[in-house]
């Protein structure tokens, strides 16, 4: 499980998350959603570590969450694009292994390539391993983007706004893949989003945040009504 307890984050003299407190439990799929500037993304970067907090706990099991705990996948993806598929999804590998096997994909050990296989073929994708990444579709490449994060063993998988770029059809195939791991994979999933009809099909609880509160929490079918007449999201998605 993951929780996050008592976030509190400053940009300068500016709070922008006030003691936040959100709990996604294994096998769950959660989605946050808000107005542009409510804090979900900060909130996001901040259970990564990779925003600064002034006070709060991010725990994985009940332990403060270690650098392999968690993986993200962001809205820009960030694969290599010259490079094949299976070179970018072995890179969800790096964290684990020595310098001297990681410098270049040549180097990646044997093992390492047969678990991205595996990864790819979760996210079904195996058959284009060998691809340059740049040669794919952008839901493609999101998916390889989520058989990266398999890569590295996460505890917690962290989403970012995945299918802000993605067109009607690849983003229901994302958020199902999510969807999916969570449930399969036993994982705790948070995906912040910025559409409420995609997260009512799709996730298990929805969290509504306001000026950096939150303000809603609860099962899809009453938050997405709640989304709308508490003015958090602005448009019919």
């Amino acid at each position: 499980m993951l929780a996050l307890t008592g976030i509190e984050v400053h940009y300068g003299a500016k709070q922008v998350l006030h003691g936040v407190d959100v709990t996604v439990g294994r096998g769950e799929l959660l989605a946050v959603l808000g107005a542009n500037g409510c804090g979900k993304s900060t909130l996001l970067r901040a259970a990564a570590g990779l925003q600064p907090m002034t006070s709060g706990e991010v725990l994985v099991g009940g332990e403060p969450a270690g650098r392999l705990d968690i993986a993200v996948i962001f809205q820009h993806i960030h694969l290599v694009r010259r490079r094949t598929v299976l070179d970018n999804v072995c890179a969800g590998a790096l964290g684990r292994l020595p310098l001297h096997k990681s410098l270049v994909p040549a180097l990646f050990p044997a093992e390492v390539k047969e678990e991205a296989m595996a990864c790819l073929d979760r996210v079904g994708l195996a058959d284009r391993a060998h691809d340059k990444a740049g040669r794919l579709s952008g839901g493609q490449q999101q998916r390889v983007a989520v058989a990266r994060a398999l890569c590295q063993r996460p505890k917690v998988l962290l989403a970012d706004e995945p299918v802000s770029a993605l067109d009607p059809a690849a983003s229901e195939q994302v958020l199902a893949l999510l969807a999916e791991l969570a449930h399969d994979e036993d994982m705790a999933v948070l995906a912040v989003l910025h559409q409420p009809a995609l997260a009512a099909r799709h996730a298990d609880r929805i969290v509504g945040m306001r000026d950096g509160h939150v303000v809603l929490d609860g099962a899809p079918d009453q938050a997405v009504d709640d989304l709308y007449s508490y003015h958090l999201v602005e448009t019919v998605s």
